[in-house]
């Protein structure tokens, strides 16, 4: 009985690969279908499909029958024999180069292919990506006619794309590595907003002599009104609730 068990990124996949493993039609085989395949969402949860396919037993039989009724001279058989184990060793040899190219899969570039791939599922084709690396320190910058939507309200979406990039990038680097993303310098630009912001509350709160509160902000924001603060004595800062909805409070020293 021929045999043989293929995996691939989808059933049919997998069959048509069994298909020219076995040197036969669809027609002369039966399949069974051992585990569906799944693509998984934004690259998580993905699983491969698996089948076994077996040359039906009257194709089998009828291929016994021509081979029994002309058989292979020797000396063609050790022609044959010879010539599959060059090949063989050829794509043992391929083996094990696809094997050391996986090894050597740059962490930064299989990023990038992932970030790319997600911007083409929100219908951002155009996107652009430069990066630096200094030590364990990566930064990507974006850029895209669809900025926005990359950003998204307060950064949310950037964040987010940025905490998911990050996991794909150390599954394959050597060492820890920390990601920084931005898209059209938009968080220079947030930078510069939220200080200016932090010093008109800090002023309105020593005004009134009340508590000023923030709307809730991610932890390197409220980070960044903490460090542009920090120096005056008529004001404390501190950050209350839970995430994600921690903000941050300005109140005056009394």
């Amino acid at each position: 009985m021929k045999q043989t068990t293929q995996i691939g990124a989808t059933v049919e996949e997998a069959i048509s690969l069994a298909l020219q493993k076995l040197d036969h039609t669809r027609e002369q085989v039966d399949v069974e279908v051992l585990q569906e395949g799944k693509k998984g969402f934004l690259g998580f949860g993905a699983r491969n499909a698996e089948v076994r396919v077996t040359v039906k037993e009257i194709v089998q039989q009828q291929v016994n029958k021509e081979t029994t009724s002309h058989p292979t001279p020797v000396v063609e058989e050790q022609s044959f024999i010879e010539e599959t184990f060059e090949n063989e060793s050829v794509l043992v040899n391929e083996d094990q180069s696809i094997h050391h190219e996986q090894q050597q899969v740059d962490p930064i570039e299989e990023a990038k292919s992932y970030l790319t791939n997600i911007a083409l599922g929100m219908g951002i084709t155009d996107l652009t990506i430069e990066h630096e690396s200094d030590g364990k320190y990566v930064s990507f910058k974006l850029s895209s006619e669809k900025a926005a939507l990359l950003i998204g309200k307060r950064g949310l979406t950037l964040n987010a794309l940025q905490h998911l990039t990050q996991l794909i990038l150390n599954k394959t680097a050597k060492s820890f590595m920390v990601l920084q993303m931005d898209v059209e310098d938009y968080r220079e630009r947030r930078q510069v907003a939220l200080e200016q912001l932090a010093l008109r509350m800090a002023d309105k709160a020593v005004r009134t002599r009340k508590p000023v509160s923030f709307e809730p902000m991610a932890s390197y924001e409220r980070k960044i009104i903490h460090n542009v603060l920090a120096n005056r004595l008529d004001i404390e800062t501190y950050s209350e609730g839970t995430e994600p909805n921690r903000y941050l409070v300005i109140e005056p020293v009394k």
